[in-house]
């Protein structure tokens, strides 16, 4: 399945700059798991967190639904990256 398709659909229209965003899926120990990296703009990045990280969660739900037609458990993670460094 293409997760990184469906995290661009879902977050890309709240963010500031969708284009800088970058999807990459890490490599894993276990073939069942998952893991995706998202790097975003520093203010993307806290919307795609949110606060108390309730858009991370609800991010995290929607895409562990998404795995579950595989068996597979996804993991995300969230860094941001700053232009002028």
């Amino acid at each position: 399945m293409e997760y990184e398709k469906i995290i661009h659909t879902i977050v890309d229209p709240f963010l500031m700059n969708p284009e800088a965003v970058m999807v990459r899926e890490l490599p894993s120990d276990n073939p069942k798991d998952v893991k995706l990296l998202i790097v975003a703009e520093s203010e993307d990045t806290a919307r795609l967190i949110g606060k108390k990280g309730m858009v991370a969660s609800a991010l995290r739900e929607i895409i562990s639904v998404a795995g579950k037609n595989e068996n597979k458990h996804i993991h995300l993670s969230f860094e941001s990256f700053d232009e002028d460094k």
